[in-house]
């Protein structure tokens, strides 16, 4: 395997397991499948641990990420990053070892570029068009200009 696509087995792992992990396999394809739907598109950037780790930096110094403005919340919520569930982790390599691969052949959001959990109200939730919702996420898709 080609260290490019290590890191972005690892990145996309993180993001399914801190993000999913409690969700059921089509809600943990479903993350992995929105960070793909961002690195395909223009507007994000174009690696899988440029999409994970994407958020507001500080213009003093743009190796810090500002808490809790970024696109993915685990990555910038403050928390520590500690995989505790074993078995979970190893379900997040395999599932996004299939996502990067290409060995699934429909995305379960329809396209969809941005995510939340169903019992918080972002603000940018009207800009976008929903998709579909998968256990406790809703999902949407950015359409293009």
């Amino acid at each position: 395997m080609m260290l490019e696509t290590a890191t972005a087995l690892m990145c996309m792992a993180h993001a399914i397991y801190f993000e999913a992990r409690s969700e059921s396999t089509v809600g943990q394809l479903a993350v992995g499948q929105v960070i793909m739907n961002r690195v395909s598109d223009y507007r994000f950037p174009d690696t899988v641990c440029g999409v994970v780790t994407d958020g507001l930096r500080y213009s003093w110094d743009t190796r810090k990420i500002v808490r809790n403005k970024c696109a993915f919340s685990f990555y910038c919520d403050g928390k520590p990053e500690h995989i505790s569930d074993q078995q979970a982790y190893i379900w997040a390599e395999e599932l996004s070892y299939a996502i990067i691969n290409n060995h699934v052949s429909i995305d379960v959001t329809d396209g969809s570029t941005h995510y939340h959990a169903h019992y918080v109200q972002p603000y940018w939730k009207d800009a976008f068009t929903q998709t579909v919702r998968i256990n406790a996420h809703i999902f949407y898709r950015w359409e293009m200009p």
